[in-house]
């Protein structure tokens, strides 16, 4: 066993959740599935790998403070509300019955993880045979679908995220505030997670200070499309 492989099989092991358990089977695909444990993945490249388009500083601390703060922050959240048991899949689909903590800390630590993981080095990834399909029947062309994602990017008023969501072979583009996610009650579109990209400050402002728009346009750059692939199934 590599040590990626022994990262990987310690977060399901400490987080509590087994690829195809009841609480994830037909819900959440794979690679979503492991974005949804109670630990922070381990960042699957280093600091500076994504550089020029994100900064090693910004994801250093990114991952090491907010990101870390919101896990530990669920983490207390969850042993405080009596959650211990409980899948984040479920808490999240009654994440309106709880306290703030919990909506706001678990939603931070799931979003991150996924975040995390639908990023990878620069290397001219462009989507594969499905997504591509999927993409052109919805928006009508990557371009399209591109704009489309990054004007609701820029739409998001304060702090928040855009998501591309997938349902019954159809596309669509939604925001959530704060760090509410397509899991969550509170939220109502649904759907299968694709992507999504992350447009609170903290996660541009050391290079493109209040651009916006120039890290939407970067982040392309960065996208693991092999993993929205894998998302589809």
């Amino acid at each position: 066993m590599n040590k990626r492989e022994f990262l990987k099989t310690s977060f399901f092991v400490t987080a509590g959740v087994a690829v195809g358990a009841p609480a994830m089977a037909g819900k959440l695909s794979r690679s979503t599935a492991e974005a949804a444990g109670f630990e922070q993945i381990p960042l699957p490249y280093a600091f500076n790998a994504l550089e020029p388009y994100i900064d090693a500083a910004t994801m250093e601390i990114h991952y090491t403070r907010h990101a870390a703060a919101y896990m530990n922050n669920f983490l207390k959240a969850v042993k405080d509300n009596g959650l211990d048991g409980y899948s984040m899949e479920d808490i999240m689909a009654s994440v309106s019955k709880y306290p703030a903590a919990v909506r706001n800390n678990g939603g931070g630590h799931f979003n991150h993880n996924l975040f995390w993981l639908g990023m990878a080095p620069a290397t001219g990834q462009m989507p594969g045979l499905k997504t591509s399909g999927l993409l052109n029947d919805s928006f009508g062309s990557f371009d399209a679908f591109r704009e489309k994602f990054n004007a609701s990017a820029m739409s998001v008023f304060g702090s928040g995220w855009a998501w591309l969501l997938e349902n019954d072979g159809k596309l669509s583009i939604i925001t959530t505030p704060n760090q509410d996610n397509p899991l969550m009650d509170v939220v109502p579109q649904k759907g299968r997670i694709l992507l999504n990209l992350d447009v609170w400050e903290h996660a541009y402002y050391l290079k493109y200070q209040n651009l916006r728009a120039k890290y939407t346009e970067a982040y392309w750059n960065v996208v693991n499309w092999s993993e929205v692939e894998k998302r589809l199934g």
